[in-house]
């Protein structure tokens, strides 16, 4: 469980963008009771929640973790566009060379 989620700092951020807890939960999948749980400190926020929050509110996906609890995991930088493009040109060398096996 999180500890010491600080329910005004994100009430306060969501009031600033003219969101409320339920825009938040329907982002992140929850329904009214599993948002409230969170800010209850009884559910806790996963890597992928963080950075859907941060990028909800524009902010680090460092403060949002920071914010939601000390036990709360930051998302991993995503990789740059370049890593990405060299990836997918490997993996479809790798399909190709399949398909000409299978072929």
């Amino acid at each position: 469980m999180a500890l010491f989620f600080d329910q005004a700092w994100f009430d306060a951020e969501l009031a600033q963008r003219h969101l409320t807890r339920e825009t938040l939960g329907a982002m992140l999948g929850l329904g009214a009771v599993e948002i409230a749980e969170v800010w209850k400190d009884q559910r806790e926020l996963k890597a992928a929640d963080v950075a859907v929050i941060a990028a909800l509110l524009n902010v680090p996906p460092e403060m949002v973790a920071g914010r939601a609890g000390i036990s709360t995991p930051v998302p991993k930088a995503a990789p740059a566009r370049d890593d990405l493009e060299a990836r997918l040109v490997a993996i479809e060398a790798k399909l190709d060379a399949i398909l000409k096996k299978l072929g």
